[in-house]
C-alpha cells in the first residue's frame, strides 16, 4: 500500500530547472531557487518533463515520507515558477497598514502601532489601507508570515473587527438579547 499523494508524478513547467543530486533537491526558476533534502528511504528520478518520486520499501516510516516528500518538492516547483501569496483584510474603524520601508505599520486599535519587518524571501505589500498582500516562494514561509500578521489582532465574532485572511468567514455570534 503506497501513498496516494506521493505516486502522483511532479510536472516540471517551461521555465524551470530542477536538479537532483543524490538526496538533494533543488529548483529554480523566474521567481528564485529553493532547495529541499529529500528523506532517507526516498528517491526522486527526471523522466522527461516530470519528477518521480519512490519509496525504498513498503515500512510505514517510509510511506509516510514518501507523500510529504512529494508534497514539498512540488510546492518548490510551483513557488519557483508561480510564487505564493495570501491576501489579509484589515476590518474594523480606524484599523489601517501603512507601508514603513521593507515593512507595514500597523494601526489596530492598540495605544501603540505594531512594526511587521518580512523574513528573507518574503515580500509585504499594502493595497490599500485595509489589504495586505504577503508573497514568496517558499508556501510554508508565506503561510506562517500571514498567520503572524493575523495573531496581532485576530477577528472578534461579534463585529468582525481585525485581520482576517481575504477568504475567511468569520462565525458571528449574536450579542446581547434587548429589552
Amino acid at each position: 500500500m503506497a501513498s496516494h499523494i506521493g505516486k502522483l508524478p511532479i510536472a516540471i513547467p517551461a521555465g524551470v530547472e530542477v536538479k537532483i543530486e543524490g538526496q538533494n533537491f533543488s529548483a529554480k526558476g523566474a521567481k528564485g531557487s529553493d532547495s529541499y533534502v529529500i528523506p532517507e528511504g526516498i528517491t526522486a528520478a527526471v523522466e522527461g518533463n516530470e519528477i518521480i518520486v519512490t519509496p525504498a520499501d513498503d515500512l510505514r516510516p517510509t510511506r509516510a515520507k514518501h507523500g510529504l516528500a512529494r508534497s514539498i518538492m512540488a510546492g518548490m516547483v510551483k513557488g519557483v515558477h508561480d510564487g505564493y501569496s495570501k491576501t489579509l483584510e484589515i476590518v474594523g474603524t480606524g484599523y489601517r497598514a501603512v507601508a514603513k520601508g521593507q515593512g507595514i505599520e500597523f494601526f489596530l486599535g492598540y495605544s501603540h502601532t505594531i512594526t511587521v519587518n518580512p523574513p528573507e524571501g518574503i515580500t509585504l505589500k499594502v493595497a490599500d489601507a485595509n489589504h495586505v498582500v504577503v508573497e514568496g516562494i517558499d508556501k510554508q514561509a508565506v503561510g506562517q508570515v500571514a498567520a503572524n500578521i493575523r495573531k496581532l489582532r485576530a477577528p472578534e465574532p461579534y463585529k468582525g473587527k481585525g485581520v482576517k485572511y481575504a477568504d475567511e468567514r468569520i462565525l458571528r455570534k449574536a450579542g446581547k438579547a434587548g429589552k
